[in-house]
């Protein structure tokens, strides 16, 4: 992937070295991150909600519905980005993402230039946002998918942004579809020159060394943000919970259902 791909973007943008995002799905715990990187001096964009997003999310949102006409559903829980990865980036979507990204350019950036953005949507423009931004700095978030669609979110019906899904039995379900989706956006991305992968998990039970990873990708000291065990397996005791088998290939994927087995 070359950063010579011409991108008004990039260029409002500045050093593409000192710019980092997180790619995560709502409820994998990407607020976690967010305030680390803004405890550690980088500049986040405002206003931010409570999570760590930046506000307002309109464009982006819309941003997300232009790339989707771009995305072909084809049965079985998978979905074709082919496209995506060759064809010309529709210049709306390029307009949209950098009016949403207005207080992040406008800005000189925090500590020695740092600057960046966090909201969960950002995942469904990945590859387009890759594209524009080859050279910047990006963390994938993961979370056991039966902890992230324990509660609500705007996007577990993904057909509000324009993207085709099949038709789902049930609301969580329609959730496990939204985690399969964004999983399966996040892995047929040609990955980035810059990238660490991060588990919820290993961030909230070994932190320090999560921490250390995270940092050394970018270059900087990351400060400690506090964190809660019992964040992590609360579907176990969760009278929602129910087990999905649409998921069981995700889990295995990600270690999931090998930590289980360790656990007993």
């Amino acid at each position: 992937m070359s950063s010579a791909i011409p991108s008004d973007l990039a260029d409002a943008l500045g050093d593409p070295m000192r710019l980092v995002t997180i790619i995560g799905r709502g409820h994998s715990g990407t607020r976690a991150i967010s305030h680390t990187l803004s405890r550690s001096g980088v500049y986040m964009g405002i206003p931010q909600n409570s999570a760590g997003d930046l506000l307002p999310p309109d464009d982006i949102y819309e941003a997300c519905r232009v790339i989707a006409k771009h995305v072909e559903y084809v049965g079985e829980l998978r979905w074709d980005f082919s496209k995506l990865h060759t064809m010309v980036i529709d210049p709306a979507f390029t307009r949209l993402i950098t009016s949403y990204l207005a207080s992040v350019i406008d800005s000189p950036g925090g500590r020695d230039g740092w600057r960046g953005w966090k909201i969960p949507e950002t995942t469904l423009c990945y590859p387009w946002i890759v594209r524009l931004l080859p050279d910047a700095r990006y963390i994938h978030w993961v979370r056991d998918p039966r902890d992230c669609i324990l509660g609500q979110h705007l996007t577990d019906d993904m057909t509000r942004f324009g993207v085709p899904v099949p038709e789902a039995g049930d609301e969580s379900e329609r959730r496990a579809i939204s985690y399969l989706y964004q999983a399966q956006i996040m892995r047929d991305t040609p990955a980035p020159a810059n990238v660490v992968k991060v588990r919820f998990e290993d961030f909230v039970l070994d932190h320090p060394r999560t921490l250390a990873r995270v940092g050394a990708m970018l270059g900087i000291e990351l400060r400690a943000v506090p964190v809660r065990p019992e964040a992590v397996g609360r579907w176990r005791t969760n009278p929602e919970h129910r087990e999905l088998d649409i998921l069981q290939p995700e889990l295995e994927r990600l270690g999931y259902l090998e930590a289980a087995e360790n656990e007993r």
